[in-house]
């Protein structure tokens, strides 16, 4: 898979003060949860638009990439569209059946934090 081929490349959101949330998140989990993700975000850049299971709508411009972790374990990468990339805003491991609303408040800062 050659970059060129991407539909709809992913980046990190970046912090003012260069901190990038979604990667530090992903280097805490385990090497099969970050494999898991990865192919999932890697299926969303290469084949958008894509829809369920992998990604879904939460609304105000907002996505999640939906991924199978070890243990049953779901994680959800929320993510925004901005100059034709994937921003990625925010990572969690979900615990509840629908996304929590703080988790979706801090991706919508994110992302009002891009659009200036």
């Amino acid at each position: 898979m050659a970059s060129g081929l991407k539909r709809f490349p992913a980046v990190f959101y970046r912090s003012a003060g260069g901190r990038e949330p979604v990667r530090d998140w992903l280097l805490s989990l385990p090497v099969e949860d970050r494999r898991a993700i990865g192919q999932d975000i890697a299926t969303a850049e290469f084949g958008w638009p894509i829809g369920m299971p992998v990604c879904r709508a939460l609304g105000s411009g907002l996505w999640e990439i939906r991924s199978r972790l070890t243990d049953g374990r779901s994680g959800r990468v929320i993510f925004c569209e901005s100059d034709g990339q994937m921003v990625l805003l925010h990572g969690f491991v979900k615990k509840t059946r629908k996304a929590p609303l703080p988790e979706i408040r801090i991706a919508a800062s994110r992302r009002r934090d891009i659009s200036g």
